[in-house]
């Protein structure tokens, strides 16, 4: 069984910071890449930043140059630094995972339960 467990969300004023974290727990043989995605209320959920696991990294052009996403591999943990925050910005918040478990030859795509950003003054 895997766990994907999101935190970090919160009330933030525009032009404020917030810092996610996504922890990643169970029987994993190994995970590859690792992201966040995002969903506004009435629009489609988004990528917004995933980072492989030799640390290639790939942003929204809307985030790009404001969010930063990195991992600690041995604590299998990725996080986003969100700074500049828009209003826009505002969404529920996803990490995603892809993995492999131990005891199976495939791979899974695993999903937190999503945090609320919020951005507003």
């Amino acid at each position: 069984q895997v766990q994907v467990v999101e935190s970090g969300g919160g009330l933030v004023q525009p032009g404020g910071s917030l810092r996610l974290s996504c922890a990643v727990s169970g029987y994993i043989f190994s995970i590859y890449t690792m992201g966040w995605y995002r969903q506004a209320p009435g629009k489609q959920r988004e990528l917004v930043a995933n980072i492989t696991n030799s640390g290639s990294t790939n942003y929204v052009d809307s985030v790009k140059g404001r969010f930063t996403i990195s991992r600690d591999n041995p604590k299998n943990t990725v996080y986003l630094q969100m700074n500049s925050l828009k209003p826009e910005d505002t969404a529920v918040y996803f990490c995603n995972v892809h993995l492999r478990p131990v005891a199976i030859t495939g791979t899974l795509d695993c999903w937190g339960q999503g945090t609320q950003v919020t951005v507003s003054s």
